[in-house]
């Protein structure tokens, strides 16, 4: 599986649909066929047009596509994405939202490195933005960065995040979402220890694995029951010629793509089905919700072999986090080294990826915080996309977040949202 023919193997076939797709399209659109209206040629246009849609859409970096905000004075505003911080294998980049009074609340929202790009959180970033100073983890596609660049494992995840943290000051507020909660937490144990006074406010963890065997769902089965060896095996491939990373050792996005379609293949394939129907009787559109959502979650991006491998065998397997056992360039993190940022945990009742329990595990890790400072939020019938981009998020989840930076803001803390809520762990 490490030669680079079998990664071109992959990209030759997604290409190949991309181009049997675009064939389909064009041979069902000529003219010739509009004299015998045949219900099979309007199906054969329309399944080319989804088919190469969708093929397409897994080699594209998605725009974030967010070029304004109404803020509180009623007034839209344009909004700019800089680069605050420029690394390999991820930037910090800042959504700076032109003409506007300065937010007394700084976030920094860490966004998932899981098979896709950050732009996966558009919607949070979206909604965030009227009421929060907001920076987002801009992570780069290994298939992108030459070999020269060296290694990025989950050491060096937590080191950009401790630098990115170091960089924003102490007045921060953290977000993390799913899979980077447990390196957030842990990041943040480590300036608590050696930087007390580049630590965050606050840190809002949103259905991240704390402790994955608190309750197992499909993902966490996977992952006790393959070997490293078998996972290294099955899983890894060389970048191949195409890329700016040839010979780069990665777990490939079209895998991961493939693995999380795979859950709820019935879903997905309705889904598809539909859409194709909907393309046949003229009733699609370029920004439908099937293509909003797909045109996102199709577009895939390689995670380094070391960064996969070491997230499997160290906060799945050995369970470091969870244990409080966790090691970052030699020094060895203690989570209870934590006294004086507010923690709080949000989990999806439904979420059957990081299921309810896992996420809030990190609240008994935080042994030298006050309970006062701890807190916790269940959301019904919310799964796991809900609960960082859906109506959950919007209506509920977000508004809690908000009224919880205010709450341990310090002495720019500014009111809290009527309505809102807040729950004590």
């Amino acid at each position: 599986m490490h030669f680079m023919a079998t990664y071109d193997l992959m990209e030759t076939a997604r290409n190949t649909n991309q181009w049997m797709g675009a064939t389909a399209k064009a041979l069902a659109s000529y003219p010739i066929f509009a004299m015998t209206p045949n219900p099979a040629i309007a199906w054969m246009a329309a399944w080319g047009e989804v088919t190469e849609r969708s093929f397409e859409r897994m080699i594209v970096k998605p725009d974030w596509g967010i070029r304004s905000v109404t803020c509180d004075d009623g007034r839209d505003h344009v909004v700019e994405v800089q680069t605050a911080i420029e690394r390999p294998f991820g930037n910090l980049i800042h959504f700076r939202v032109q003409d506007r009074e300065k937010s007394a609340r700084k976030v920094l929202l860490v966004a998932p490195m899981s098979g896709h790009y950050a732009t996966l959180l558009r919607s949070t970033v979206q909604s965030l933005l009227p009421d929060v100073d907001l920076y987002v983890t801009d992570w780069h596609n290994a298939r992108d960065i030459p070999v020269s660049a060296g290694k990025f494992d989950i050491e060096d995840y937590t080191l950009y995040i401790v630098d990115f943290m170091r960089e924003l000051g102490p007045d921060t507020h953290v977000i993390a979402v799913c899979q980077p909660a447990p390196l957030v937490l842990a990041a943040t144990a480590y300036l608590a220890e050696l930087e007390p006074a580049a630590q965050p406010r606050t840190m809002t963890l949103i259905g991240g694995p704390i402790d994955p065997d608190a309750t197992p769902t499909e993902v966490t089965d996977f992952g006790a029951r393959v070997t490293m060896g078998q996972l290294e095996q099955s899983a890894i491939q060389r970048v191949g010629f195409k890329y700016k990373g040839v010979g780069r050792l990665v777990y490939p996005g079209l895998l991961q793509l493939t693995s999380f379609m795979a859950m709820n293949a019935d879903r997905h394939a309705k889904a598809f089905s539909d859409q194709i129907s909907s393309v046949a009787r003229g009733t699609a559109s370029d920004y439908d919700p099937h293509n909003r959502f797909y045109d996102e979650y199709l577009a895939t991006m390689d995670m380094t072999a070391e960064f996969y491998l070491s997230t499997v065998e160290r906060i799945f397997k050995n369970r470091e986090i969870a244990k409080n056992e966790f090691m970052v360039d030699g020094h060895k993190i203690d989570i209870g080294k934590i006294t004086k940022v507010a923690v709080k945990t949000v989990e999806g009742a439904n979420d059957d990826i990081s299921a309810p329990g896992q996420c809030v595990a990190a609240l008994d890790l935080c042994t030298g915080l006050p309970d006062e400072m701890k807190f916790s939020h269940l959301e019904p019938g919310a799964g796991h996309y809900g609960i960082f981009a859906g109506k959950s998020w919007r209506n509920n989840i977000r508004p809690l977040v908000l009224d919880f930076i205010d709450a341990n803001n310090g002495s720019t803390s500014g009111k809290t949202r009527k309505g809102a809520k807040t729950e004590a762990a």
